[in-house]
């Protein structure tokens, strides 16, 4: 079991970055995480607050060796909580201006962290700070010489430090680039591309507006992440930095179908509570709604074809159960989701609804080697 709490170690008053690294039985890949974190040499700007949430292996320990050796490093022990518990407490302790999460089993580039740092340096210096900043992220196969490099990509952007990585999300010609803009300078998202947790950066005051408390003991909560603090986000950037590196091919992992099949009413429960953190028109900058509306399809999208890919009477009534509380308690929301290719492409009747979407996800898959 992991050792007691420590005495809350002296942190920086005003870091510029809180990394939040959730670890539940990490022990194999969380010394990977932190290390591609201390690397960046960032001293006092960096906070790391390790949260082991009721590991029965030797994560907690390793984290407290971490701890002893960095002054950057926290470690909380706590209950299991589950993912959205353990983001919790991180947010509670954290100090930086600017937080984001790493889960233990992914890691950071040193260089673009370093880069990122000494630009939100500046944005301090010169009271330009947006709300959220956006980077990159790479999908790097657990095994693969790309995976056994992390932590050793490039110091500058425009560099590619993992290019045997199968794919990376950009925001190029979507987002401000190099500048601090609104809503209103956000471009049209296509179906592969979305904000995922690995890619942002909130300002801490932001989560605080919108009092963000991630539902515990419940998978795929990084989706709420994402969503519910967009409301309260009116500046953002763009920084064309690989900076986070989401290790996939894990056996066991959230994200594998075989998983996500299992656990196909946690996946509904957080659709459920997008849905019902969803701003109606008129409250938030059009291009925010249409974001989010995109962000909540993709959702669908996922809970549908996994229901019609397993088959199951209990996955099949979930995917309806999705379609009809969309239908009867957000009928805008409906109209504009239904409207879009993919979810024609999702509601399509009668033998092709059955075997098109599964066909497409099955390309897709192929196409950005996800999982």
């Amino acid at each position: 079991m992991s050792p007691p709490n420590k005495e809350t170690r002296t942190v920086p008053a005003s870091p510029l970055m809180t990394v939040i690294v959730p670890a539940y039985n990490a022990a194999d890949c969380l010394g990977r995480c932190l290390s591609s974190l201390i690397a960046a040499g960032a001293g006092d700007e960096l906070q790391i607050v390790v949260v082991d949430d009721g590991s029965s292996d030797d994560t907690g320990t390793l984290a407290d060796t971490y701890a002893d050796t960095h002054p950057m490093v926290q470690v909380i022990h706590q209950e299991n909580k589950g993912h959205g518990g353990a983001i919790n407490t991180g947010i509670e302790a954290a100090w930086g201006t600017w937080l984001k999460v790493c889960d233990a089993d992914d890691a950071i580039d040193p260089g673009a962290l370093r880069y990122l740092l000494g630009t939100m340096r500046t944005w301090r210096e010169e009271h330009t700070e947006p709300d959220l900043v956006v980077t990159n992220f790479v999908y790097v196969r657990e095994g693969t010489p790309a995976w056994y490099r992390l932590g050793h990509g490039p110091a500058r952007p425009g560099l590619r430090g993992l290019r045997r990585s199968r794919h990376a999300v950009r925001f190029r010609r979507l987002l401000p680039r190099g500048r601090r803009g609104g809503w209103e300078d956000v471009g049209r998202f296509r179906p592969d591309q979305y904000l995922m947790m690995h890619s942002l950066a909130y300002r801490r005051d932001v989560l605080e507006r919108a009092a963000l408390r991630l539902p515990e003991h419940c998978f795929y909560v990084d989706n709420l992440f994402a969503f519910e603090p967009l409301r309260h986000v009116h500046t953002l950037t763009y920084v064309d930095l690989d900076l986070y590196y989401y290790t996939v091919g894990r056996e066991g992992q959230s994200v594998a179908d075989d998983v996500i099949v299992s656990r196909l009413d946690q996946h509904d429960r957080v659709n459920a509570l997008m849905l019902e953190a969803m701003p109606h028109e008129g409250e938030v900058p059009a291009a925010l709604l249409r974001y989010l509306v995109h962000i909540y399809t993709m959702s669908a999208v996922v809970i549908t074809t996994m229901a019609l890919r397993s088959g199951t009477a209990r996955n099949l009534a979930i995917k309806d159960q999705l379609w009809a509380r969309l239908d009867a308690t957000r009928p805008d929301v409906s109209r504009r989701v239904r409207a879009t290719a993919m979810g024609r492409l999702m509601t399509l009747p009668g033998r092709a609804g059955g075997w098109v979407p599964v066909a497409g996800y099955q390309v897709a898959r192929r196409v950005l080697a996800l999982n």
